[in-house]
């Protein structure tokens, strides 16, 4: 949807193709990725949509639909791998939290409600055209097969797109894909909020990439309609399990038991939910040597990552900015447009994908990849930064700035920083959670566990 809004400021008719049955408000439905699990709004991806859709707050829009705002420097609980995050005073990037079905909805619905954009049902087969220009996609019919002519073509399809298969179908072979696989599974409960908790901040239990061990993390997330959206994550060998006894055993048996504490007496809403599908998949199609006109691919298609790290909506809002701007400085016509494109929504894939797989090559188990050098040098920096992030406000911050995806990884290096990295953290390490005395109390009178 936002790359339909991108091309409606330059073209005369955009259709988008979708193969479900689109609801009428915030529902889940099959196409939607990871759509019964947690999701985070990065600060740089509710900008980049808002770029999109000038003269809208998306931010107000997703508020009034009943997303929450959480600040990273206050409104969050985390426990790191190399300790408890304080939460300071000052204001830091802020991400929207709320269900992936909600989003959709609230994307679909601007989008839809200002722009010429046009929906259709339908499943697309490949590509029309050849290894010079794409001219439009094949598409599948109740009477048939059909061909959509367009000037140009954006592959948002998502994790599941065909994009290699079709380009091999025009003659364009030898694109390079990368897998790094942890073998993660998502788990994921929601909950009724329980009476005093409704201003109890994110909770977050991450998992230890250095440890040797297969990763467990675990996230209490406020979502609408006064709920809690419980995920659980774990890497190969540590999988979180599928039912109701075992989930939450799973969230007492974290580094910290603070998850389980908190939904230890709170009223469960649905079953548990279990995703396999989380696998790193970078396709390098900017570095195609003959990349073909009227064709570009954005989003989960171009780069999908493990949804632990919380990237992949804003990444993909980005990819669609890029498009936006490459056509409003040539406009659509313009030769080259489309590796142009694909160069620009490649930048913040990069950045992306080198912190998600930098952790999820270090898991036990894990395919596609092993640390090298480079690896051991930027994580042992990382690691280093990261434990003087939990009592430095410099190192903290830089920490924000990146993974909100607000800056560039160059943040990490700036000389404020790195001082900041060796110098370490000023204050001891905190023996427990973060939390106000009031936050002390709701917690203790929601535990039922006894620990």
């Amino acid at each position: 949807m936002l790359a339909a809004a991108a091309l409606s400021t330059a073209v005369d008719e955009v259709v988008v193709l979708e193969r479900d049955e689109l609801p009428d408000g915030p529902e889940h439905r099959r196409g939607l990725p990871q759509g019964r699990h947690a999701h985070l709004l990065m600060a740089g991806g509710l900008a980049a949509m808002e770029d999109l859709l000038p003269g809208v707050s998306m931010r107000r829009r997703l508020l009034a639909a009943g997303a929450h705002e959480v600040s990273l420097s206050s409104g969050m609980v985390a426990l790191s791998p190399e300790g408890w995050f304080r939460r300071w005073r000052h204001e830091g990037p802020r991400m929207i939290t709320c269900s992936r079905a909600l989003l959709d909805w609230v994307v679909r619905d601007v989008v839809t409600s200002r722009t010429r954009v046009e929906l259709r049902t339908g499943r697309v087969l490949g590509l029309a055209g050849t290894r010079g220009r794409v001219g439009g996609v094949r598409v599948a019919r109740a009477a048939g097969e059909e061909e959509l002519g367009a000037d140009l073509v954006v592959d948002a399809s998502g994790r599941g797109s065909r994009v290699v298969t079709w380009l091999a179908g025009l003659g364009l072979r030898g694109v390079r894909e990368l897998v790094v696989d942890s073998g993660l599974v998502n788990a994921t409960r929601v909950y009724r909020v329980p009476d005093g908790a409704e201003r109890f901040p994110l909770t977050i239990v991450q998992a230890d990439p250095y440890a040797g061990r297969p990763g467990r993390s675990g996230m209490v997330l406020p979502i609408e309609g006064d709920r809690w959206m419980v995920s659980l994550a774990g890497t190969r060998g540590g999988e979180p399990p599928a039912d109701p006894d075992g989930f939450l055993r799973y969230t007492l048996d974290l580094p910290d038991p603070i998850v389980g504490r908190l939904i230890s007496g709170a009223e469960p809403l649905t079953d548990v939910h279990v995703s396999h599908s989380t696998r790193n998949v970078r396709r390098y199609l900017e570095r195609v040597r003959h990349w073909p006109e009227g064709f570009v691919v954005l989003g989960d298609a171009l780069a999908a990552f493990n949804p632990a790290y919380g990237q992949g909506m804003s990444v993909a809002a980005l990819g669609a900015r890029a498009l936006a701007r490459e056509l409003a400085r040539t406009g659509p016509a313009a030769p080259g447009l489309a590796r142009r494109v694909q160069r620009g929504a490649a930048r913040p894939v990069d950045a992306a994908w080198a912190m998600a797989v930098s952790q999820d090559v270090r898991y036990p188990g894990s395919r596609g990849g092993r640390p090298g050098v480079v690896e051991h040098v930027v994580g042992a920096y990382t690691r280093r930064m990261t434990k003087a992030a939990t009592g430095s406000y410099a190192a903290a911050a830089a920490l924000w700035d990146v993974t909100s995806l607000r800056t560039s990884p160059v943040r990490l290096l700036r000389p404020d920083t790195v001082l900041a990295t060796l110098g370490g953290s000023p204050l001891p390490p905190a023996a427990e959670p973060p939390l106000t005395p009031g936050e002390r109390r709701t917690l203790r009178a929601l535990d039922r566990t006894g620990v």
